[in-house]
């Protein structure tokens, strides 16, 4: 549908390349689905939490939401998704492409079947998941809203990341410290 355009490029400021996926979420008794937004920031491996959302039904409102939210703090010059990850029956929403180009970023998507295209968010969903909903197996909706956001919170702003020496995501996206090297 759009190009991948991220062959050779190396996400190097804030809001250089966001990427977004969604996941499933297991609670005890179903299903959620967590969309997110993720600053790239290469090489360190920033992956700031730009924006969030968790919904009971995969229609596109909350995806929608999510972008829009994210874009009222800042845009991106590329914005990467894999290919129909934004509405149920695997087509690409014209409402998310026209949102993101409205807003003057460059749509990018992953070619089929290559997931390590969008490996920064997969390691984000791993590190949630085996850090937090595995550990925590939310009983309710409301439950697991409430460890997620808690649980992004401290992943922005609390946990050191090595590949960060030791500086949250959320300093080295807001430029209060820069790498060493």
């Amino acid at each position: 549908l759009y190009p991948y355009l991220l062959d050779g490029v190396t996400a190097s400021y804030p809001n250089h390349i966001w990427g977004t996926d969604l996941t499933y979420i297991r609670l005890r008794g179903g299903w959620m689905y967590l969309v997110a937004i993720i600053d790239w920031r290469v090489p360190s491996g920033c992956r700031y939490i730009v924006g969030w959302e968790l919904d009971q039904s995969l229609e596109i409102g909350f995806v929608l939401r999510t972008v829009e939210q994210a874009l009222a703090k800042a845009c991106p010059l590329i914005f990467n998704s894999d290919q129909g990850s934004h509405t149920p029956k695997g087509r690409t929403s014209p409402q998310y492409t026209e949102l993101v180009l409205a807003a003057g970023a460059q749509v990018s998507m992953d070619g089929k079947g290559r997931a390590l295209d969008n490996i920064f968010t997969e390691r984000f969903w791993r590190s949630l998941k085996w850090e937090n909903v595995y550990l925590r197996d939310y009983e309710s909706p409301k439950a697991a809203r409430a460890g997620i956001a808690e649980y992004i919170e401290f992943y922005n702003s609390t946990r050191l990341h090595q590949s960060l020496e030791y500086h949250t995501p959320a300093q080295f996206y807001q430029g209060e410290v820069r790498l060493s090297n």
